[in-house]
């Protein structure tokens, strides 16, 4: 039986790069939506699900993209609540990649620091999707989490949605310049810098040689670097003691892992991938490695 995946973009086109990676992934045939609101998705929903028998439900399969990561929270939303009893499909959720980067930036931090329970880690330019993901997971695995933003109120905000999200305490600092950002890596361990393309938060000298600083990403692909002396190719590079992952370096096992998400989509039919569970394959990958 082929494997059908549904997919849902709440952006005005579907992504061609998640129609293209779920293909490379497995999926026999992707059908595509884009502009989907959350009142659109119970049909479409029925449509899939209702096609095959509960035992054959497994071989089709749901992923909510598009631009906007609360958009896509909405869409998961709404796909969950038109499942019933044994009727019912995997899902994902990755708007604009976000739940695959922010796993894999926090897989590579980890990697270089090992076990990262009661060390800080700052989590620059916080407010975004992947920001705050990273946040959240890193929380989750017991680290002393700050986020930054530039303005207070944005920095207090993403704390508490952070907190709702995740259920994990993180605090909310102002950086409302590079300048600020020697002060803000103080007793830090680990750094994710998740600001926008092209722009540069964090200046060589607030982290070249700091001690007890082990490990940088960076997922900034678009120069200049958000954290000024990181190559985008970097992947465990060790620059002036600290190990270091650039924009590529951290993309290269996003998409191992975004591949490997959508094939397990179509191990069972009840499956939720979101940032936590996603986190979790994350982990077999790593495991199966070596």
């Amino acid at each position: 039986m082929r494997k059908v995946l549904l997919q849902l973009d709440s952006s005005p086109h579907a992504s061609v790069f998640d129609r293209i990676v779920a293909l490379d992934a497995g999926a026999d045939e992707v059908l595509s939506y884009g502009g989907v609101a959350e009142e659109g998705v119970r049909d479409l929903v029925h449509g899939a699900i209702f096609t095959r028998s509960p035992k054959n439900l497994h071989h089709t399969a749901i992923f909510v993209g598009g631009t906007d990561m609360a958009a896509g929270e909405r869409l998961l939303t709404a796909v969950r609540k038109a499942f019933f009893g044994p009727m019912r499909v995997s899902v994902m959720l990755d708007s604009n990649g976000s739940n695959t980067t922010a796993v894999a930036a926090v897989a590579k931090l980890r990697q270089a620091a090992g076990n990262i329970a009661g060390h800080r880690a700052v989590v620059t330019a916080a407010t975004g999707p992947v920001g705050m993901r990273a946040a959240g997971l890193l929380a989750q695995a017991g680290a002393d989490v700050v986020v930054t933003s530039r303005r207070p109120q944005a920095a207090a905000d993403a704390a508490e949605r952070i907190h709702q999200r995740f259920g994990c305490a993180v605090s909310g600092l102002t950086m409302s310049d590079r300048s600020e950002a020697a002060a803000i890596l103080e007793g830090a361990t680990l750094l994710l810098s998740a600001g926008g393309a092209g722009v540069s938060l964090i200046p060589r000298a607030a982290w070249a040689g700091r001690a007890g600083l082990r490990s940088i990403a960076d997922v900034n692909a678009v120069p200049p670097p958000g954290v000024e002396g990181i190559d985008v190719t970097d992947d465990g590079v060790d620059r002036d003691g600290v190990v270091v992952f650039g924009a590529l370096g951290v993309g290269h096992l996003k998409m191992q892992i975004h591949r490997a998400c959508i094939a397990r989509l179509f191990d069972r039919n009840d499956l939720v991938l979101d940032a936590e569970t996603i986190a979790d394959v994350a982990r077999d990958l790593a495991a199966a490695s070596g």
